[in-house]
């Protein structure tokens, strides 16, 4: 017994680290609990079918005969953000001839959201940034789901009170006790002051500047970036590597810019692209003032599962969930129909489908099992692209927890930790006492992706709920009486990591193949709301486009 309790201890502290754990064994004690064996709540895990998506690695599907063919115009497979956005577009030019197909039993990919009693809640990407550039598909959306409400004089967007965040925006467990803001200033030394201002004079001069086309040096979505060699050489060389060449040597700025790339990209400053880094840190800036702050954010109680829900409105009726399409192969010939194959998971049965075009908004791993061509060769492409495992738990919370300094936030981050932190769920009603949810997010950044993908999927709910309550127990030592629930969702690749060298990859420049097109936020390489969104819309204008149809372009730029 007890070498069993110690490997567990051992698998729960190799997520968050000892010193959570001792925090956990600390905070149960101060409850009265026993020890971490025996948690005094309950909850289970939730999310993705990780085995029906595993039948693509088997191939067994492929042998498996058609009981019968079905046809439509567009096949659209995939039913996150890309897919989605895919459908709104073809539905807002009253093209209703297609058909979303989606392993899952609900649609939104990553994107998706949850709800009790307390509150909606999301799963995954919980905001989007207020355009920091106009992007006609983004704000179409935005309007339609009530966010932006006019334009003022100069034509400007003015957006909905409710959906900006509300302060306070963030806030950090720095030295025992929550601080305003995210940079640690407690402490700081004049150096540390001084490198921080001049990373953010930099970073709003990388900001405002164009090329010769009138291009910004960083846009989003990505594709409407210079592509001068002055900008897009940074991708040679990682974040940590531009970051010391400029001299930043500051502990505490370093720490910020890695927050940035842990929370955007699932990777650490040695592994993310120096383009990517300074992306994530200009992109969203005016780009009009020496002295611009980031754009606001615009979040909902369940994320960005209030957009999904928008979004799947286009497809009302002809979503086909818990359907896993195992081989798309292109047309052969100008006029011939791309043919999918399909297994109705609801009744074991495959399905053969006709379709005159298909957009696949699949990430590249699992595109490269779908599609015949990749499957029969596989693209070098995907050897040097990584996906990032992330865990995501939502505590549904009695009441809130005691706080020592800065108040309850929207965006909590604790300093010493793996994780991100989390945000709460009912920081937009403005109601700040009583039950509510925290969202955690853990990105596993410190090992390689498929080893910290095995670790993740071999976890138990008991070890996961564990490593979560350990983490926030650093920050929060009464957590453990007021959790009353606490359910977690295991991302295996939960999005695409931009490593150095990404932007020059094929995966980016991907044309239609046999009436198949590509949308992913893989094919941007950042995964971002704006750039899924992007990559559906084009791909839908792009079947529009080849039947001769006449369109105003919704697509960004």
């Amino acid at each position: 017994m007890e070498a069993l309790r110690l490997s567990r201890r051992d698998a729960i502290a190799s997520l968050v680290g000892l010193p959570a754990l001792s925090a956990l064994a600390a905070a149960l004690t101060a409850c009265g609990k026993k020890d971490v064996r025996g948690l005094p709540f309950g909850g289970r895990i939730v999310g993705p079918d990780a085995a029906r998506g595993h039948l693509l690695r088997a191939g067994d599907l492929l042998s498996r005969p058609a009981v019968r063919t079905e046809r439509v115009g567009t096949a659209i497979v995939g039913a996150g953000v890309s897919g989605l956005s895919a459908a709104w577009r073809l539905a807002r030019e009253s093209d209703t001839d297609f058909r979303v197909f989606d392993l899952e039993d609900a649609a939104g990919g990553t994107a998706i959201s949850g709800a009790n009693d307390v509150s909606a809640f999301p799963w995954g990407a919980h905001y989007v940034p207020v355009p920091a550039s106009p992007n006609r598909a983004l704000e179409a959306v935005l309007e339609e789901a009530g966010a932006l409400v006019g334009r003022d004089a100069d034509g400007a967007p003015e957006w909905a009170e409710e959906m900006l965040c509300r302060e306070p925006e963030e806030r950090l467990f720095f030295g025992y006790a929550w601080r305003p803001g995210l940079y640690p200033r407690d402490g700081a030394a004049p150096d540390d002051l001084a490198q921080l201002a001049r990373f953010r004079r930099e970073m709003n001069v990388l900001a405002a500047r164009k090329d010769s086309k009138g291009r910004r040096a960083f846009a989003i979505p990505t594709r409407l970036s210079s592509e001068d060699p002055e900008f897009t050489g940074l991708d040679r060389i990682t974040m940590a590597e531009w970051m010391r060449a400029r001299g930043y040597t500051s502990p505490r700025l370093l720490w910020l810019a890695e927050y940035g790339c842990r929370d955007d990209f699932g990777t650490n400053l040695a592994g993310t692209s120096a383009w990517a880094g300074v992306h994530y840190n200009a992109a969203r800036l005016p780009g009009e003032d020496d002295d611009e702050d980031p754009s606001d954010f615009l979040t909902w109680p369940e994320g960005n599962g209030r957009l999904v829900a928008l979004l799947a409105k286009s497809a009302a009726g002809r979503l086909a969930a818990s359907s896993l399409v195992f081989d798309v192969v292109p047309a052969p010939k100008p006029g011939a129909p791309v043919v999918l194959r399909v297994l109705d998971a609801a009744h074991n049965e495959v399905v053969a489908v006709e379709a005159a075009h298909a957009i696949l908004a699949l990430p590249k791993f699992v595109a490269a099992r779908v599609l015949a061509p990749w499957r029969a060769a596989p693209p070098a492409f995907l050897e040097e692209t990584s996906w990032a495992p992330w865990l995501v738990a939502n505590l549904t919370l009695r009441a809130r927890p005691k706080e020592t300094g800065f108040p309850l936030a929207w965006d909590n981050v604790l300093h010493d930790s793996r994780s991100l932190g989390y945000v709460v769920a009912t920081h937009q009603t403005g109601q700040e006492y009583g039950p509510t949810v925290f969202t955690y997010y853990l990105p596993f950044t410190d090992e390689t992706p498929a080893l910290a993908r095995a670790k993740l999927l071999a976890a138990s709910w008991d070890d996961l709920a564990s490593a979560v309550l350990a983490d926030l127990s650093t920050a929060h030592r009464d957590l453990p009486d007021l959790v009353a629930r606490l359910d977690v969702v295991r991302w295996g690749h939960a999005m695409a990591r931009p490593t150095p060298g990404f932007l020059s990859s094929p995966v980016r420049h991907l044309a239609s193949v046999g009436g198949v097109h590509f949308a992913h936020a893989d094919s941007a390489g950042l995964p971002l709301f704006e750039e899924a969104q992007d990559a559906g819309v084009r791909a839908a204008e792009a079947v529009l486009s080849s039947r001769g149809e006449r369109f105003a372009s919704q697509a960004a730029g």
